[in-house]
């Protein structure tokens, strides 16, 4: 498996894609990070990391699949699928190697953003433990629309329908929590409490001010296990 992670990750710094994609999200997060501290600073405010992070996500979820959307659709339209099958590696292996390949790459991209946070602590003062949780809780849901991502790049040969598709079903996920607001579902109080115990945006809301609760780590690592479960059945059925 350590063969297909490595091949996977050198895939994408191979080419100008994860280059391209640093890039975007460093300079989305300097904006958001320079336009935080001068508004704070004018209302007076204390300023939080972890709050970035709750507004940087939906700019971030355009960038994801990017990173996705060639997992599985590039080998099928390579004709790489049945080589790849061929290898003594089974499909459990294969879906958990892109994952952690992938995950990789996530993660060299969120410690770009690392050097803020220190210069703050250079110059003022960090809350360390706010800190930490932001990131913990922005990284969480990242790998969940990664295994997303996955899961639709899993259903076709073509990169650009999975982007868009996994654009879609990133977007849905995100803005599930508004779905309450509609008329029809304020008559359902069961269906809204089950949408709101499911979105991932109302279980970061907890990592975005700094408070770690041990149930929403277990949401988000359960949410990442069946969306892979679902991509590791779609590859079968191949």
């Amino acid at each position: 498996m350590f063969s297909l992670f490595k091949k996977e990750v050198q895939s994408y710094f191979y080419s100008p894609l994860a280059y391209v994609i640093s890039a975007l999200f460093v300079l989305i997060y300097s904006l958001s990070f320079i336009q935080w501290i001068t508004a704070l600073t004018k209302l007076n405010l204390q300023f939080s990391f972890a709050a970035i992070f709750y507004n940087q996500f939906f700019y971030f979820i355009f960038l994801v699949p990017m990173l996705t959307m060639k997992t599985f659709a590039e080998e099928r339209r390579a004709n790489t699928e049945v080589l790849l099958m061929s290898t003594p590696l089974n499909v459990f292996k294969i879906v958990f190697g892109k994952f952690l390949a992938v995950g990789t790459v996530y993660f060299m991209i969120m410690a770009l953003t690392f050097v803020f946070p220190v210069m703050t602590a250079v110059y003022g003062e960090v809350r360390w433990g706010s800190l930490i949780c932001g990131y913990l809780g922005f990284f969480l849901w990242g790998m969940g629309c990664i295994a997303i991502g996955m899961l639709v790049s899993s259903f076709t040969e073509n990169q650009i329908i999975a982007a868009v598709l996994g654009e879609g079903a990133m977007l849905l996920l995100f803005f599930m929590d508004r779905f309450n607001q509609i008329d029809w579902m304020k008559n359902k109080p069961g269906l809204s409490s089950f949408l709101d115990a499911m979105s991932p945006k109302e279980r970061f809301e907890g990592f975005s001010t700094g408070v770690f609760r041990l149930s929403d780590m277990v949401f988000y690592i359960l949410f990442i296990v069946v969306v892979l479960g679902w991509t590791m059945i779609s590859v079968e059925k191949r």
